[in-house]
């Protein structure tokens, strides 16, 4: 089961108590920690988290700094623990436009964690699903004959990805914005999309578990007819 979240609602939460938004960050890297370890133990497989968007850049230069400090610090502190879980890091997105100190950071966290096999942990970073798709398609070779295995696999080479991951089964947004904001565009094509009202800090394990009891009592026909409908169709 592959598994998106949208993190949305740090400034608002940050706002609603009259504290500076990195306030609202630093909560929300808290919110992060217990939904990794929540998603592990429920047996989630991939886990892919939207952490910096590209658009993000826009935001002001002392915001930017501190959402990279935090990724930073998140890669330093929970390394380790992720190796004792058996968690594997990896960070998707563009790498061109990052410090070489959190390139280094990056990779060592990775490395460390490559053996990883109980969950994947993909954190997107300076990420927009249509860089990646507009990017894939000036790699692939003209002419040559693409199915969606050989598009997913150069789509994992531009975005950085440990490996061409499956198809998004749910996409969790929170803060109670609806809509996608450029994340896993390809991925998230037969997603199941839930919006939770709930800003990103007061997302806590409860709410995980309701969002994926909520995603198992779904119908998912992927352009199919349901079962029922097929047997009556089928009947005569």
């Amino acid at each position: 089961m592959h598994i998106a979240i949208i993190m949305d609602g740090n400034g608002r939460w940050a706002a609603r108590r009259q504290l500076p938004r990195s306030a609202g960050h630093r909560a929300g890297a808290k919110s992060v920690n217990r939904i990794v370890e929540a998603a592990a133990r429920r047996g989630v497989d991939t886990l892919s988290l939207y952490a910096f968007s590209a658009a993000n850049w826009q935001r002001p230069p002392g915001e930017v700094s501190a959402l990279f400090m935090l990724l930073r610090r998140y890669l330093v502190s929970q390394t380790q623990r992720c190796v004792e879980q058996s968690i594997r890091i990896n960070i998707i997105g563009r790498r061109d436009r990052l410090s070489p100190t959190l390139l280094e950071l990056i990779e060592r966290s990775e490395a460390a964690t490559a053996q990883g096999s109980r969950m994947l942990l993909r954190i997107a970073v300076d990420y927009s699903g249509q860089h990646s798709l507009i990017e894939t398609c000036r790699r692939l070779p003209a002419g040559e004959a693409v199915d969606r295995a050989r598009f997913a696999e150069v789509l994992a080479a531009v975005d950085h990805s440990a490996f061409a991951c499956p198809e998004v089964d749910l996409l969790i947004r929170t803060g109670g914005e609806q809509r996608l904001s450029d994340f896993l565009l390809w991925e998230c094509a037969y997603a199941e999309l839930l919006f939770s009202e709930r800003l990103w800090p007061d997302f806590d394990e409860p709410a995980f578990e309701q969002a994926l009891q909520e995603f198992a009592g779904r119908d998912r026909r992927y352009g199919r007819l349901s079962g029922p409908a097929t047997a009556r169709l089928g009947s005569g």
